[in-house]
């Protein structure tokens, strides 16, 4: 059996006024559709900013730029029946490519496998109509002041 371990990930939130651009995720376990920004884990070596980067070159073929560390969040939780353990360090980005912004949602591609990613309206959330995750990211958002070390 495989140690288990805490994984270090990046994720970076894409704001348009109301809205954000987040990948659409399924848990069959519960049955449940959920959201998260898109990103992934941070390779040994490679600096959090970075595999920002490199995650939204892979999963949806885009360029970013204004990257911004807004917190970080210790995500405890349970994926299809399976406890899991990150470190989610939490920025902000907008696209270069403006058109990404009148899309509704784009079909992506990471590791072999297919996911939509959807602008959908933060009140959605807000209202407890939809799970995002990871926990505490809404709060995260909505914080007026965030202490922002020097990345």
């Amino acid at each position: 059996m495989k140690p288990r371990q805490i994984r270090p990930i990046a994720i970076c939130v894409f704001r348009d006024k109301d809205r954000l651009f987040l990948m659409e995720c399924y848990d069959p376990a519960k049955k449940e559709i959920f959201y998260r920004p898109l990103g992934g884990a941070i390779e040994f070596g490679e600096h959090s900013r970075e595999s920002i980067v490199r995650e939204i070159r892979e999963e949806i073929g885009a360029e970013i730029e204004d990257l911004t560390y807004i917190g970080m969040i210790e995500n405890l939780f349970v994926y299809d029946g399976k406890p899991g353990h990150e470190i989610v360090l939490v920025y902000e980005a907008n696209f270069v490519d403006s058109h990404l912004y009148q899309v509704e949602s784009l079909r992506c591609r990471d590791d072999g496998e297919e996911f939509v990613a959807v602008w959908k309206p933060i009140a959605e959330f807000r209202a407890g109509k939809s799970p995002l995750y990871p926990e505490g990211l809404l709060d995260l958002l909505d914080e007026k002041t965030v202490r922002r070390p020097n990345f």
